[in-house]
């Protein structure tokens, strides 16, 4: 009997490191460290010849194999929004450099490698000493933050706290995958799954689809899930994730994992 025991045990902890493991490697799977994806929030990368580009809220970093341009560093800017498409253009300049980087949300694919990303990215950059501008394109992405990668149960709703006789059976929650830009869970009477839309200062919820279950008449469900696809901003302090939007804040939720 002694033995059983201590082998169910090991299978227990075998499977709570598995689990742990698992959840690392998605984290991981997004290319960068936690600690370069709170730094810097969207890279791109081109070809012939090569370049990157490193954005953050500090700093944003340009390289290349062209001489005279390895490594140049601006001071981070705002930028300026195109009024009919979803562009954003970057005017940069330091003692020595002026560079123009627009980024349009378009499918974009990487010229050697074949691999696809959801921005187009055009750089036009030269030193002041220079005449001509040298122009360059590539593709890039907004990395979402690592620390939305867990799970979520709600708390409160439209700046009300939720009780267990709001909903079904109990509490909604939400289960993100930062790296897959997805998300899950249960809305307080149907299970609950869509996509999340991450930039800078931005985040949605999108396309959430839902089980098709009645729900007894009192049933927050609705206003739940009206209240995540009204999210277009959000805060994670104390383990709580806060959703919000111009309007003020929509939701809040505990971290139980």
């Amino acid at each position: 009997m002694k033995n059983i025991l201590s082998i169910l045990l090991l299978l227990v902890v075998l499977s709570g490191c598995k689990t742990t493991a698992g959840k690392e490697s998605n984290i991981k799977s997004s290319g960068i460290s936690t600690e370069e994806d709170l730094q810097y929030y969207f890279k791109a990368t081109g070809n012939e010849p090569f370049w990157a580009i490193k954005m953050g809220r500090e700093k944003i970093v340009f390289t290349s194999l062209i001489q005279g341009k390895e490594e140049i560093i601006f001071t981070s800017t705002e930028p300026i929004k195109a009024m009919d498409a979803n562009v954003k253009m970057y005017k940069l300049s330091n003692e020595r450099t002026t560079a123009a980087i627009s980024i349009q949300q378009v499918e974009c694919q990487n010229s050697m490698s074949g691999a696809i990303s959801p921005y187009s990215v055009k750089v036009e950059i030269k030193n002041n000493t220079e005449l001509e501008t040298q122009k360059l394109s590539g593709c890039g992405a907004y990395f979402t933050d690592y620390r939305l990668h867990d799970i979520w149960v709600l708390e409160e709703l439209n700046g009300y706290k939720v009780f267990a006789a709001d909903f079904q059976k109990e509490f909604p929650r939400i289960e993100i995958n930062a790296a897959e830009n997805r998300f899950s869970g249960y809305g307080g009477c149907n299970a609950i799954s869509g996509q999340i839309f991450y930039e800078k200062d931005l985040l949605r919820f999108t396309k959430v689809i839902a089980t098709l279950m009645a729900c007894p008449a009192g049933n927050k469900e609705g206003e739940f899930t009206k209240a995540l696809q009204n999210t277009t901003s959000y805060s994670i302090e104390n383990n709580r994730l806060t959703l919000s939007n111009p309007s003020g804040k929509l939701l809040v939720f505990r971290k139980v994992d």
